[in-house]
């Protein structure tokens, strides 16, 4: 695929995760994904459509390759932690979204912090 092409590959992508079609996603991102494996932006699409897919191993693959690439990516620690919250993973999900919200306090990184907190607390009774 050209450069053209992959830009378009990567455009449709985008498109079908924002209408809530991450395998169709996937798939329209897999030429993308060969081509481009260590860039940022591809991973975290890539990580977005497994985590809406339920691929949670995969999406939690993704999001720590994105934050290899930049430690300094919020989202994708957001992201992260939420791939860990729903793997029951509660300790590592709660380091990941408590860095996200401290590195940028969106109300969505505060409220899914509160949630692995509130879902730690009832565990430890």
């Amino acid at each position: 695929m050209t450069g053209p092409d992959l830009f378009a590959s990567f455009r449709r992508a985008e498109m079908l995760v924002a209408r809530s079609r991450p395998l169709d996603a996937l798939q329209a991102l897999a030429p993308v994904l060969d081509s481009q494996p260590d860039d940022a932006s591809v991973q975290l699409l890539a990580g977005r459509a497994y985590l809406n897919s339920a691929q949670l191993t995969r999406a939690e693959q993704a999001f720590v390759r994105v934050l290899d690439l930049d430690p300094t990516d919020h989202y994708a620690r957001f992201a992260l932690g939420k791939a860990l919250h729903r793997q029951g993973r509660l300790p590592e999900a709660h380091a990941q979204l408590k860095m996200a919200a401290a590195m940028d306090p969106r109300p969505e990184y505060q409220e899914a912090l509160g949630e692995v907190r509130a879902r730690m607390a009832l565990e430890d009774d």
